[in-house]
């Protein structure tokens, strides 16, 4: 089940070099990515109309892409500009270009219809540009359905099992945590605090807390605006105002999970950790290899999961009390599905 008519981030922007070609696949469709010469993103069908050669093992000069098997050329939005010792391009040669929008050091594609693609509907990152802000960017490919890496997100609760060496702690916590869930048939936003606390390690690295702290963790999506989830995150020294919005005395994290499918059992997992300790302490780095390592072990567990689904793939899940978020997220993405296949039905 793709979702066609949202926002995906395809790559970090400074993955795509001037001069050089970058080939994804994205919704199961071959999708070669490049900047011409003004620095514009293109994003092209990764199929020469003539032989079918990749154009991503092309060459990028100025404003196009010359495919490397007989020199056929496109512009940034997929019209052949030129055959060689031929005057005559015929409309069938061009191939098919794809929106996309560079924003907040990202690129994010659009692989439904044109018509419908807005950039001003696409979510923000501010955190990728404040100064206030230090961040670093992953891409990891991971080995399931995407969906799995949402719900993984949208169910926090186990965050004391497979990030125990990290992030995690007393499972009593998070599971008596004062948790809350608000939908509104687009967008899932689980609330969650976790009051009088003991802080885990990178909570004590990056935040210098000597005793139990009040945490807090909010997790947003709305696949409208960008198959995004954002999880801001935090702690304070207890009763110091973190729950009425006063944060500034201990420490905040933004995770930012880009969730983009490649094929129906594959994802491309990109991902941003932000935090506001500052650069001086070296915090930042330590509490960045933190999260690279929890980031991981939810590569790992999502890849193990796939790997039985696939055994099985018809076997139900078994629903538990803290699937709350889980299924709210994976309703929406049933109706904005749904929604999609009615309006091609309407559209034949």
């Amino acid at each position: 089940m793709f979702i066609r008519n949202t926002w995906y981030v395809a790559a970090f922007a400074a993955e795509i070099e001037p001069g050089k070609t970058l080939a994804r696949r994205f919704l199961n469709e071959p999708v070669v990515l490049f900047r011409t010469s003004d620095g514009q993103i293109a994003a092209l069908e990764d199929r020469c109309s003539h032989r079918a050669m990749p154009l991503s093992a092309g060459h990028v000069e100025g404003d196009v892409i010359r495919c490397c098997y007989h020199g056929v050329e496109f512009n940034r939005l997929g019209a052949c500009t030129r055959i060689p010792n031929q005057t005559r391009i015929p409309p069938s040669a061009n191939v098919r270009h794809y929106p996309v929008l560079e924003k907040d050091h990202l690129i994010w594609i659009w692989m439904g219809d044109e018509a419908l693609a807005d950039p001003a509907t696409v979510i923000d990152s501010p955190e990728h540009n404040d100064p206030a802000w230090t961040w670093r960017p992953y891409n990891f490919h991971v080995k399931a359905d995407w969906q799995l890496i949402i719900d993984n997100i949208m169910d926090l609760t186990h965050v004391p099992y497979i990030h125990a060496r990290t992030i995690g702690g007393n499972p009593e916590q998070h599971y008596g945590a004062d948790t809350k869930v608000e939908f509104d048939g687009n967008k899932v936003t689980l609330l969650r605090k976790m009051p009088n606390s003991v802080p885990p390690r990178s909570y004590i690295d990056a935040g210098g807390f000597k005793g139990r702290v009040d945490r807090w963790q909010e997790v947003r999506f709305e696949p409208r605006v960008g198959m995004t989830c954002r999880v801001n995150a935090g702690g304070c020294d207890v009763g110091t105002g973190a729950y009425e919005g006063r944060r500034d005395n201990g420490f905040m994290l933004a995770n930012n999970h880009f969730i983009t499918p490649e094929t129906d059992k594959t994802s491309h997992y990109l991902w941003t950790i932000c935090t506001t300790a500052s650069k001086e302490s070296g915090v930042p780095e330590v509490l960045f290899d933190q999260f690279f390592d929890t980031i991981t072990e939810d590569e790992e567990t999502l890849q193990a999961q796939q790997l039985r689904i696939d055994d099985n793939p018809g076997r139900p899940f078994v629903g538990i009390a803290s699937d709350g978020a889980v299924n709210q997220a994976r309703r929406v993405l049933s109706n904005l599905f749904e929604a999609e296949q009615g309006e091609l039905v309407a559209a034949e």
